[in-house]
């Protein structure tokens, strides 16, 4: 037989926690499948097949045919199940011992559910850092595949990157391949002669080489228009029979077939990185338009193929710094890990041996990589996905509780830097709520969290400059210029406007959309003034206020206070959180103001933000203080002397009230988002902004006060928990 190059097929199946039951069903209808169905017919061409814990855990239960299709393709050969982290990961937002912990736990997993070895993994979004290396090997896994683009970012060139490698970390040694970044963007978009064509040319050149692709399952028909591509047009059918066709010279395997039939080229130590579109996303937006820019001008010039390869974009755990909130969710995590960590190494663990490992499972999840950044598409922008992530890590945090015994009718106030930036945070706790508030960052209250229905309430996201806001305003230029009215015109390779308008909607925001954010405003300031963030005439927004902490048998109270500018005056504004151990669902606030300039207007106004509460819903509403609805939770209210006002979210079976002992004028509005999704450019409710407010004209003294009390009720949800398990 004359000699052959290699071609291994990598196939990575993902969806998300939290991800909808329809999105799930739709992404097996239209590729997992499909796909298994085509690849049945060709027994003698073998895959390797990754998919997510996550989904595997859903195909389980609702195609379990499918489970088995895959099992008996597994006895015969054609598929090698490669494995991975449990939820998705990505390694670099994780503990190492939960790198490991969640490697081992999925390997254990898969073995038991198909009956093989695992050698191989997949690492989540391709995120790679050397030490990683260890954490794996220690996982029992024997290799890996990553981008090519990582290893050009370590030197290599192209001609260098047909086999695989080993890496080494702490004298513990990983086989990694490197995956084609031209059989990605060919397969499955081109004709599958170009794919063919260009591993000819390799083998030409090195017949003895190994190619591999490694590419997510989902492009093979959830992807726009590549059902139609795939299966209808029967690109797949033309693919695979291309592939047969040339098996004089191409010889399609796996990666366990590769490393016991083939030597390593080298050594080698890859950089830290991840597939090249992730590096750009990881960048500042400003960076990002540079780089951008910067490819446009140079890719036609005749060294372009040699310089790019000294291009590198961000590194990836900048996210959480590009974005607060990922940073949050991260802080929680690890809080959630130290914390299960410090009781499993207790002598009397074993007594909560059973409660532990739920709550691992719960933190397992928390950590599924999607909801911890932002690029082409959703992930972070994603409410669902977020409260997915905050629904495990409260679920988790309860069960720790447990361990920790906690009477009943316990509260606790605790200092820590809870989000790693070397300053302290509060944090109130009883047996309902869980409450963070941050004294260096405007006192805001930034996570408030319901341990009975794992919600909290502060999951926001804030209003951000994205380099595809300019393709927004760019394409309703054009639209208007033609006096188009149609909303889903194409905007640039098939991405739609979802919604009319959304270059008028791109608002920024000027602090974080939080609760307990303190606003001296101008006069007569008007509700839509304030949502483009005019108005703001002091420091108090997002300056330091000094903390003092109260605790009492039955309760704990936080006291913020912060002396600043409004104007020319100094002033003071000092508010308390209070929260009793029995009356455990309600948080009292209470606010002073004092040396107010005498007979002169101050603007006042206390900012709330509730998230996770959807928009566009007729069960999801504000209600005022007769118990009235008075409109939808997307809706922006203007309401005058008011003492109380509801939110009601019937589908979480949520109820939150503030009652305020000064009527106020209350502003209501939402804050929404534009991001990218499969399916074009779109509007996403983040969070219901919610502004009692005050025109306060004192006499001399300056001193002005109110207190609100914030009630929140899930005897709804409770009630529907009872009725469903009364019906199990």
């Amino acid at each position: 037989m004359n000699s052959q190059i290699r071609l291994v097929l990598a196939i990575h199946n993902h969806q998300p926690i939290g991800n909808f039951e329809g999105v799930f069903e739709e992404a097996y209808k239209d590729s997992y499948e499909p796909f298994l169905n085509i690849l049945g017919d060709y027994p003698e061409i073998p895959i390797a097949l990754h998919t997510s814990g996550s989904l595997m855990e859903w195909l389980v239960d609702a195609h379990p045919e499918y489970i088995d299709r895959v099992r008996a393709m597994v006895e015969r050969g054609q598929i090698e199940i490669i494995g991975g982290p449990f939820f998705e990961p990505i390694l670099a937002c994780i503990p190492g011992r939960d790198r490991i912990g969640q490697i081992r736990e999925y390997s254990r997993y898969l073995r038991k559910l198909f009956g093989t070895d695992i050698r191989g993994m997949w690492v989540p979004e391709r995120v790679w850092e050397q030490s990683f290396t260890s954490d794996i090997v220690q996982g029992g896994i024997e290799y890996t595949v990553l981008d090519d683009f990582h290893f050009r970012s370590a030197g290599y060139r192209d001609d260098q990157l047909n086999g695989y490698y080993l890496t080494e970390d702490e004298g513990r040694l990983l086989k990694i391949f490197p995956g084609s970044e031209p059989l990605r963007y060919t397969i499955p978009f081109a004709d599958p002669q170009e794919t063919i064509n260009y591993l000819r040319g390799i083998y030409e050149a090195n017949p003895n080489a190994v190619i591999t692709f490694g590419d997510d399952g989902e492009k093979f028909g959830t992807w726009p228009g590549t059902k139609d591509h795939v299966y209808r047009d029967g690109w797949l059918r033309m693919f695979l029979d291309s592939l047969m066709a040339n098996r004089e010279w191409l010889k399609v395997t796996t990666p366990g077939e590769a490393v016991d039939h083939t030597s390593p080229k080298d050594k080698c130590y890859i950089a830290d990185s991840s597939y090249r579109e992730m590096t750009e996303w990881a960048l500042p937006t400003d960076r990002q338009r540079e780089l951008h820019n910067l490819t446009e001008t140079h890719k036609h010039d005749a060294d372009w193929h040699v310089l790019k390869s000294y291009i590198k974009g961000g590194f990836w755990r900048n996210f959480r710094v590009k974005y607060e909130e990922s940073n949050d969710m991260y802080c929680r995590m690890l809080e959630v890990s130290d914390r299960l960590e410090a009781l499993s190494q207790e002598t009397d663990a074993s007594e909560h041996r059973d409660i532990l490992a739920a709550a691992k499972t719960e933190l397992y999840r928390a950590q599924c990589n999607c909801s911890y950044w932002h690029g082409a598409f959703g992930g972070l922008y994603l409410p669902h996905l977020r409260n997915a992530v905050y629904k495990s890590l409260i679920a988790a945090d309860n069960l720790l509780e447990k361990c920790a015994r906690r009477e009943s009718g316990w509260v606790a106030i605790d200092v820590a830097d809870y989000n790693r930036d070397a300053r302290q945070e509060i944090r109130l706790s009883n047996g309902r709520l869980v409450a963070y508030t941050s004294p260096s960052r405007g006192g805001h209250l930034y996570e408030l969290d319901i341990r009975d229905t794992q919600h909290n309430l502060l999951a926001t996201l804030n209003r951000r400059p994205e380099p595809y806001h300019e393709t927004i305003r760019n394409a309703a230029d054009k639209q208007h210029d033609h006096h188009d009215s149609d909303s889903t015109v194409s905007i640039h390779d098939m991405v739609r406007f979802k919604q009319p308008d959304l270059d008028r909607k791109i608002v920024y925001d000027n602090w974080m959309r939080k609760s307990l954010v303190d606003h001296f405003l101008r006069p007569r300031l008007t509700v839509e003034e304030f949502k483009r963030g005019e108005g703001e005439l002091s420091d108090f927004v997002n300056g330091v206020y000094e903390p003092a902490i109260r605790r009492a048998a039955d309760f704990v109270e936080l006291q913020l206070k912060r002396n600043g500018q409004l104007g020319p005056y100094d002033i003071s504004v000092q508010k308390r959180i209070h929260l009793a151990a029995e009356q455990g669902s309600n948080l009292e606030i209470t606010y002073e103001l004092d040396n107010l300039p005498a007979k002169i207007p101050v603007h006042f106004g206390i900012e709330f933000n509730f998230a996770g509460m959807a928009a566009g819903q007729s069960d999801r509403y504000y209600y005022n203080g007769n118990g009235e609805q008075i409109g939808q939770l997307e809706t922006v209210q203007e309401l005058s002397e008011t003492s109380r006002i509801g939110l009601v979210d019937e589908w979480l079976g949520l109820d939150v009230s503030l009652e305020i002992s000064q009527p106020a004028d209350i502003w209501t509005l939402p804050i929404e988002t534009i991001s990218q999704s499969e399916g074009g450019f779109e509007l996403v409710h983040q969070s219901c902004a919610v502004v009692p407010h005050w025109h306060i004209t004192l006499p001399e003294g300056g001193r002005w006060s109110v207190t609100i009390r914030m009630g929140i009720d899930t005897s709804a949800a409770a009630a529907r928990q009872l009725a469903a398990a009364t019906t199990v």
